[in-house]
Order: structure tokens, then sequence, then C-alpha cells
């Protein structure tokens, strides 16, 4: 497949922050009553918004969270984020033939921009989005940086993932018809907001099940990120 543009995920497809994040809310989910894994943990919430999973954790607990919970969690999240969160093997060679081919590219997340900026920054991908100029802005996608960017969060939209309205918004920023994008997702929720919005989409499975990506309908999966220009065809 050729594409006009690419789209990343960027929990566990850009930065390899997965793990730590869902450690914490782990920690913290057990902490306020409940009794999971790391990995049921990673089953449940991964690839979702912050919201929906305090709604989540509420539902499971069947009482709401604490008041501070949240600000409590986003503390220990960012902290273990700085000390740890790296780059995706191999993401710097992608970007760089992207960049090189002149495929513009965005980052579509469950996350909000904040946390983004973070995870980026600290791994050194941050420059590759902030600093890239949109052929379609609006005051929506400009109004919180004086810079153009090319991140989309969950905190920019109505709905999260699986909601396909991120990836629609990056799309619209690039100047793309979704048709013509392509999607890099590492989890089912994620391929099926990439679907929802119309793109084609490439499961990242370095540290997932490959079946669940193919299960929910990604065109194809691979586990080392030295791959993806070649399925993309460049």
């Amino acid at each position: 497949m050729r594409a006009q543009a690419v789209i990343f995920d960027c929990d566990g497809v850009l930065v390899d922050s997965e793990p730590i994040t869902m450690g914490v809310l782990a920690a913290m989910a057990n902490e306020a009553g409940l009794n999971m894994t790391e990995h049921e943990a990673a089953e449940a919430f991964m690839g979702r918004s912050l919201r929906d999973d305090v709604a989540l954790i509420e539902s499971m607990l069947g009482r709401p969270l604490p008041s501070n919970w949240v600000d409590t969690y986003l503390e220990r999240r960012n902290a273990a984020l700085r000390a740890r969160v790296t780059a995706v093997r191999g993401i710097v060679q992608v970007l760089d033939e992207l960049s090189a081919r002149g495929i513009p590219v965005a980052v579509a997340s469950g996350g909000d921009r904040a946390k983004m900026r973070l995870t980026l920054g600290t791994s050194g991908l941050l420059h590759r989005f902030e600093s890239l100029p949109l052929q379609a802005a609006s005051p929506a996608h400009t109004s919180d940086t004086a810079q153009p960017s090319r991140l989309f969060g969950a905190d920019m939209v109505e709905r999260a993932k699986p909601a396909p309205d991120v990836y629609l918004m990056a799309a619209l920023a690039l100047g793309v018809q979704p048709a013509h994008c392509v999607v890099i997702e590492d989890t089912p929720v994620g391929v099926r907001a990439g679907l929802a919005a119309g793109a084609t989409v490439l499961g990242y499975c370095e540290r997932n099940d490959p079946h669940a990506l193919l299960d929910v309908g990604a065109s194809a999966v691979f586990r080392d990120m030295h791959h993806l220009p070649a399925l993309l065809a460049l």
C-alpha cells in the first residue's frame, strides 16, 4: 500500500510507555480496592482515554474514586514516564524515511496533548511533530500553542477512541482524505478507531497479541518498526 499520509498512535507506537503507564494504573486501581494484574489492566484500559479508564474503574468498584485520585495518578504516572520512557526501537529511522519521501505525519492519541508532549519530549521525538506546518489549520488545532502542531489527543474531541474523531481531525489537518491515510496502532481500541475513520490500519505488535489486532480488522501486523517502510511501499 502506498500512503499519502501516516498517522501514528503515540503510546506503544512512538514511545515505549504502555508498561510504565499500566504499571502505575494497575497499582492505583488495586490501592482503590480492585485486584488485577498489570496484564489484566492492559487488557481493560490500554488504548483508552483517562476519563474512560476512570469511568471503568469506578464501574468495577461500584463507587466513585476519591476526589484526588486523578491528580495523584497523574503525578505518579508523569514521574514514572519522565524517569523511564524511551522511543520505540526503530521509530527514528521510520520518521526519517517518511520525511525524506515527503510523506506527512501526525500523532492521534487516546491520551491528551500534555501527556504526549511529556513522552515525546522526554524521548526526543517532539520536534518532529510540533514544528511542522499544517496545510489545513483551524483554531481547534492551534489554540494552545503558538507553534503549528501535528499532535491530536483525546482532550481535543468529544469522543475518544474507539470513536474515529481524533483520526478524522488529524487527516483534516494533514489535508489528506482518511481513505488515503495509513494509521499505525497497537491496540484493538485504536484499530477500531482508525477503521471507523476510513483509514487503512497496520498493527504494531512487538509487545501485544497480533491476533487481537487482526481480529478487529488490521490489514497487516508487524513486530519490528524497521519493517514498516516496506509495508508502506516506500
